[in-house]
């Protein structure tokens, strides 16, 4: 690319972020704007912050170029959305968004943008975590709690991911069974007091013991090398695809099918989706 055609490039980017930001902004003034937009506050907001970075996530496993376009698009008009109510609160602006991160990484590439030198990627990860724990006032050579790293990831990922980071860490710090054999013995006692807790009417209890038997399920793909988010995930894809098969074969609503006709056509559909997947 010539330096003409960077710089065309360059003014064409911020014309159309330009853009974006003035249209949030229409949507949210007083005077003509929508009534939907100005009734959100960064609380509301929350579940639709969710919803695209997942369906984001979505769109990158589908391979589909024009999917992800479009779903950038929808994650990024949360960050402008979220910087524009921020702005009327006085509180910062999308410039500060923008630049604050730029700053960050500038700073914690300091083997990109400065003099320091590494060999691996285990190097730059130290760095990292060193520029980090200054940037927060703490001492780079003292290692936080072990409980304060897990606590924000229990704060700020899904419950199954979290699941993952929390064991992870934990092992590594050394809590840890010496070998899966002592995992799978956990799972068992964990599944018979789940059942004993099912027995009784207690459901705070019920919900005690199935956190636990779904946290040493996660334990357990972990030492299998297995992503629980990403197996369940699976799980729920080929769930609606055999539902899909049963639909486009039955000559009468589901509901008002016997449990085993019910059952011979899951079967049906679910050898149908083997096979499909051993010819392609």
């Amino acid at each position: 690319m010539t330096q003409l055609e960077s710089s065309a490039a360059q003014t064409a980017l911020s014309q159309a972020i330009h853009q974006l930001v003035s249209v949030v902004a229409q949507l949210r003034s007083p005077q003509g704007g929508c009534p939907w937009d100005l009734a959100q506050t960064p609380e509301t907001l929350i579940p639709y912050v969710i919803e695209e970075a997942y369906e984001t996530v979505d769109a990158i496993r589908s391979g589909a170029p024009a999917a992800l376009c479009e779903e950038l698009g929808d994650l990024l008009l949360q960050v402008v959305l979220q910087a524009q109510l921020a702005s009327e609160a006085g509180q910062f602006t999308l410039q500060e968004v923008t630049q604050g991160i730029s700053d960050k990484l500038i700073r914690r590439h300091p083997h990109v943008f400065g003099e320091v030198q590494v060999e691996t990627i285990a190097d730059v990860h130290q760095n990292w975590e060193k520029i980090k724990a200054v940037e927060k006032g703490e001492d780079p050579d003292v290692l936080p709690p072990l409980s304060q790293k897990l606590n924000r990831y229990a704060r700020s990922l899904p419950p199954l991911m979290s699941s993952l980071k929390i064991s992870q860490k934990a092992a590594a710090a050394g809590f840890e069974w010496e070998t899966v054999d002592g995992v799978w013995d956990k799972f068992q006692e964990e599944l018979t007091e789940f059942q004993e807790a099912i027995a009784t009417p207690d459901k705070a209890h019920q919900a005690s013991e199935l956190g636990d038997l779904l946290f040493t399920v996660v334990n357990l793909a972990r030492w299998y090398d297995l992503d629980p988010s990403a197996a369940l995930q699976g799980t729920n894809q080929r769930f609606i695809q055999r539902l899909q098969l049963m639909e486009a074969v039955a000559d009468r609503p589901l509901e008002d099918y016997t449990l085993a006709e019910f059952e011979t056509l899951w079967q049906q559909a679910k050898a149908k989706l083997k096979a499909d997947q051993r010819s392609g």
